[in-house]
């Protein structure tokens, strides 16, 4: 049997940046993962150029049914302290835009920085690694694992959520909870496209591929981004967005026309071009094949002098408020994140350590702490991970 200060369960975002952290304060880490490589949901962010963080992070973009347990570790260690990281070591990033951070190159040089800084702090990291069974011992936890019998004095759990199985995610966590009487709140797809099955399926795959800027709401929750029609339903930054807010059977409003008011755009169409097509001023706003898709199947084009007013208030409403009901999600398959999972009530918000069971700690993913899509649960991996370092 072997015997280290912390063990660290899952090398992801949380995991690494805590036994970097940890190992750079003196202890002694050992950062297991069962996958065959380190940080492969780093590798595959952000179309391979890892969103590492936001410029904007502040608790308002996290949701939670505990809202306040993410501020105290966002404030220890914010974007800025990441930021410096990523300038120490030199990896080139820019803004794309609303405070998203990209890597100029590849996700590679995130990984690689991570990995470089647990290398020189003496981090022992070892993959394909399984574990069968914890015990809580006098001293700590007892781990029944595929390189034999592990002593540690704590124990950290940094296996994410349920989001992206085929990079190897798993309820391995949400598992361990509950063994140590922790609570888990109901875990669902979040930042996830929407499937549409209706009449509307057809529309989607038509216009399949086309992106449009809109104002996406539901349930009081609005987000300005584009929208990206595809043959399945609805995806793009603005629906990943309110996928987080939106439960089955609640309706979606789109307003295609964020930048005018549909109605007051439509008169004055009719009033200065009256012998225009609709299609032809709605191609005007859209793709061709959108406003002609648009026209066509919705409203049935004509010039705009012979719309009346009750037909140009049914145009405005469709234009500024499309109500859609999706059929669903693509789920965890396609999903960036998990909403739900350990109930942080029961978790302290400073150390992240169970209120439950001394010695044992939860960071990132895995628990009731979910980020909006442009860099925010990356920022909340590195800061409840680093947190936890400066307590186990």
């Amino acid at each position: 049997m072997r015997s280290t200060e912390v063990v660290i369960i899952g090398a992801g975002a949380a995991g690494l940046m805590c036994a970097l952290t940890a190992a750079g304060r003196g202890r002694q880490v050992l950062l297991l993962d069962h996958a065959n490589k380190a940080g492969k949901k780093i590798l595959m962010s952000g179309g391979g150029r890892c969103n590492f963080t936001n410029m904007y992070t502040e608790p308002g973009n996290f949701l939670s049914q505990n809202p306040h347990f993410c501020k105290s570790a966002l404030a220890r260690y914010t974007q800025w302290d990441f930021i410096g990281l990523v300038a120490k070591h030199g990896v080139p990033y820019h803004e794309k835009k609303l405070g998203q951070l990209f890597c100029d190159n590849k996700s590679s040089d995130i990984l690689g920085m991570l990995l470089d800084e647990c290398d020189q702090a003496g981090v022992e990291l070892r993959l394909d690694t399984s574990i069968q069974t914890i015990e809580k011992t006098e001293g700590g936890y007892l781990l029944d694992t595929t390189l034999g019998q592990v002593q540690c004095q704590s124990l950290v759990i940094a296996t994410g959520g349920l989001s992206i199985p085929t990079l190897g995610a798993t309820g391995f966590g949400y598992q361990v909870a509950k063994q140590f009487g922790h609570a888990l709140l109901p875990t669902r797809a979040g930042l996830v496209p929407f499937t549409i099955t209706d009449q509307l399926k057809d529309l989607c795959g038509e216009l399949s591929g086309t992106s449009v800027d809109c104002l996406v709401s539901c349930n009081g929750q609005s987000f300005r981004e584009n929208i990206l029609f595809t043959h399945r339903g609805l995806s793009g930054p603005a629906i990943l967005q309110i996928s987080s807010f939106w439960e089955s059977g609640d309706t979606v409003e789109i307003n295609l026309l964020p930048d005018h008011d549909a109605a007051g755009w439509l008169q004055q169409q009719q009033a200065e071009r009256p012998n225009s097509e609709l299609k032809t001023l709605l191609g005007e706003l859209f793709t061709k094949k959108m406003a002609n898709l648009l026209a066509d199947s919705w409203f049935a084009s004509k010039p705009m002098k012979q719309y009346t007013h009750a037909e140009l208030a049914d145009i405005a409403d469709k234009l500024g408020s499309w109500k859609v009901v999706p059929a669903g999600t693509e789920g965890y398959r396609t999903a960036e994140v998990t909403l739900g999972g350990v109930d942080t009530r029961e978790v302290s918000s400073k150390t992240m350590e169970s209120l439950k069971s001394p010695g044992l700690y939860f960071v990132g993913e895995v628990l009731d702490v979910t980020g909006h899509l442009g860099g925010f649960n990356f920022q909340w991996a590195w800061a409840s991970g680093y947190a936890a370092a400066q307590y186990v």
